[in-house]
């Protein structure tokens, strides 16, 4: 069983530069899409726990490393990890690949503070715990950077 949600996405043209690089701001919003698609494939929707719930989760911090780039009609996975859950806080993993080629196109991770419709923090519900059960591919005690850098590593 994998530890991860998959998505896929396909670059769009208005993804690029001139030099028909995908601009580094789009990886956050394929991080997006792979936490949403998680929440999906897990059992509940995303703006369920808006709307029912009052708990939004926040980003606190972003991170994203580069290591090949991604171009305009590449197909590619977004593969999302739960690496860190507690009261308040959930972190996410990132993996992006090229579908074609299977190279590692950008490796990331997402730090989240539960909050309330005013921007309060809170507890995540109790009903939302179960979904967000650390995967086996988080290293216990692996810093950001060897997580980052090494997620086949972090899984032994």
């Amino acid at each position: 069983m994998k530890d991860y949600s998959e998505a896929i996405t396909r670059v769009r043209y208005a993804e690029t530069d001139q030099m028909g690089v995908v601009h580094h701001g789009n990886y956050f919003t394929w991080f997006e899409i792979g936490r949403v698609e998680l929440c999906r494939e897990v059992g509940f929707e995303y703006k369920q726990m808006e709307t029912e719930d009052d708990s939004f989760i926040v980003v606190a911090e972003a991170h994203c490393r580069y290591k090949r780039p991604a171009r305009f009609d590449d197909v590619l996975e977004i593969r999302t990890r739960v690496t860190q859950s507690q009261r308040r806080t959930l972190r996410f993993g990132y993996e992006i690949f090229n579908q074609a080629t299977g190279e590692l196109i950008a490796t990331g991770e997402t730090l989240h503070v539960i909050c309330d419709s005013l921007g309060r923090p809170k507890s995540l519900p109790e009903k939302y715990r179960q979904f967000f059960p650390v995967s086996n591919g988080a290293a216990e005690g692996a810093t950001r950077e060897e997580r980052i850098s090494n997620p086949e590593q972090s899984s032994q």
